[in-house]
């Protein structure tokens, strides 16, 4: 594999910019980490905690009645590739171990979430809250924390997701909308003029770079968020797009970096620069 010393990010929307960006770190292979790995030691603790910023993941269930994978997909390269570019490309303290980043693994229930200004869910599609789970993001996201939801695809999956995120959230009270352009989220670094729709690299590869997943069901991607009572997001809904997919599979394939990982570093750096300054 070709292991260029930077790659020239030319983000699109953008005017007279050009970022040049070493990724000689993220073309190193990840392997994932199996399950009883992570429940015996990859779920944060409080001494994890060193100031940093820290990519936090949620483990939640399944339902075989939604529609999707589970928590893990895209974990931990998303993960790391994403905190990487935002160290890069920002200012911000990333959290770093030996010159890798120190993402971890929050459950709903877990009192650590509430140390996490920022926490991701994929394949919301197929998510479960109970009562307990329900009410403690609930508190979570009451009290400041922002959640982005992404990864699911079609109409069934966000019915599913929005029939689940009303236990935790009423939508009487906190609606659903969708974003404009011209929302902060869209500029918070660059510009960008709309939601990138990013297929996994499998669906790309395999469609000859078709990019809706579920057809004519998923054609459109979209930005949507329920806000707090000062107007600001609380909680981010990409839907009909996979952000976590141009962040792990970054180094696969030169073609879908610049096509997909180039958009969607530029709107994961976006919501990650809003989420911690909103």
């Amino acid at each position: 594999m070709r292991r260029p010393k930077a790659i020239i990010l030319v983000l699109t929307g953008l005017v007279a910019l050009a970022l040049a960006v070493s990724v000689e770190a993220q073309f190193r292979q990840r392997g994932f980490r199996g399950f009883g790995n992570l429940m015996s030691g990859d779920i944060a603790k409080d001494r994890d905690f060193d100031g940093g910023f820290h990519f936090c993941r949620v483990l939640f269930r399944s339902d075989p009645r939604g529609d999707g994978g589970n928590w893990s997909v895209d974990y931990p390269r998303a993960d790391i590739n994403l905190s990487v570019r935002l160290s890069e490309l920002t200012r911000t303290n990333v959290s770093m171990t030996n010159g890798e980043p120190n993402p971890l693994l929050v459950r709903l229930t877990d009192d650590v979430m509430f140390r996490c200004p920022f926490i991701m869910m994929t394949e919301v599609g197929s998510a479960f809250f109970d009562e307990q789970e329900a009410a403690r993001l609930r508190e979570y996201l009451q009290k400041g924390g922002f959640l982005w939801a992404d990864d699911f695809w079609g109409s069934y999956a966000w019915e599913w997701w929005v029939g689940q995120f009303s236990k935790v959230l009423d939508p009487a009270e906190y609606p659903i909308i969708d974003l404009q352009s011209n929302h902060p989220l869209f500029s918070s670094q660059f510009v960008i003029q709309k939601v990138p729709q990013i297929a996994s690299i499998n669906y790309w590869a395999g469609s000859g770079g078709d990019t809706s997943e579920r057809g004519a069901d998923s054609a459109q991607a979209h930005a949507r968020a329920v806000l707090d009572k000062h107007g600001n997001i609380m909680v981010l809904m990409t839907h009909n797009t996979d952000l976590g997919d141009s962040f792990e599979r970054e180094a696969d394939d030169p073609q879908y970096f610049y096509q997909m990982s180039v958009p969607g570093y530029a709107f994961g750096v976006n919501a990650l620069l809003y989420a911690l300054t909103h």
